[in-house]
């Protein structure tokens, strides 16, 4: 991968404003990409992740909204067109994730689970693809989650919505080719700066630790820049969890 492998490119990184999705979005400026960073409420993040981006050398610029409902999908994705009338890579980062005792969960808790987590990755998609392709080129990247592979049952919404996930990464791959190539990272357990360490997952673990969000970043960057004849492919990035 050349140190600026994506040059002259521009991404959106939808909940690009903090946590992972902000070393999503510092990774792609790193390697050149002028950057859209999406945000619904966390307004001072967004703009502290751009000025970041900008420290980099390259341009950023912010686009706000609920992508739970449609609408709102389709109106971010035309304000992420309107700066350089072009996205080449989409990473659908944005999601949300909480336990549910099962036999409490409610219609409107899997409407929620569905709409952030699997719809709003489709309809994104939907709206950026068709000018991927008119260009002959372009790369989308979903975030899949290891509870899309494994059965947690604290967690039923959001396991189904990530194995979703992990669907709609295959069928858009065949849909969208050979031009756009669609891909998914899973993601194990990570680590944010301040929190307690999950002994649990990291006793379960091969390389015994839990993931950054440099971790995840890096898996991205690779499925954007490298990964010329990947497609429709999930890449776990959760140091062996899964095996076990």
């Amino acid at each position: 991968m050349t140190e600026k492998a994506l040059e002259g490119q521009v991404a959106l990184v939808t909940g690009g404003a903090k946590r992972i999705g902000r070393a999503i979005a510092l990774a792609l400026a790193g390697a050149g990409a002028r950057v859209a960073v999406h945000y619904n409420h966390s307004k001072a993040d967004a703009e502290a992740t751009r000025r970041d981006i900008e420290k980099l050398g390259v341009e950023a610029f912010l686009v706000q909204g609920d992508i739970s409902q449609v609408a709102e999908t389709q109106r971010v994705a035309a304000e992420a067109l309107k700066p350089f009338g072009r996205v080449d890579i989409l990473v659908n980062n944005a999601g949300i994730w909480e336990p549910h005792d099962w036999d409490k969960i409610t219609e409107a808790d899997f409407d929620r689970f569905l709409d952030v987590n699997l719809k709003a990755q489709f309809f994104l998609a939907q709206a950026l693809a068709p000018q991927m392709k008119a260009r002959g080129r372009g790369a989308v990247v979903n975030l899949a989650s290891v509870g899309g592979l494994k059965a947690w049952p604290r967690y039923i919404p959001y396991c189904v919505s990530k194995a979703g996930v992990i669907m709609l990464t295959r069928t858009l791959a065949r849909a969208l080719a050979p031009e756009v190539r669609v891909n998914a990272v899973a993601p194990g357990a990570i680590q944010f700066p301040g929190e307690e360490p999950n002994h649990s997952y990291i006793r379960k673990t091969p390389l015994g630790r839990t993931g950054t969000p440099e971790d995840i970043a890096q898996a991205v960057l690779f499925l954007c820049s490298s990964a010329e004849f990947i497609t429709g492919q999930i890449l776990v990035v959760d140091g062996g969890f899964t095996l076990v």
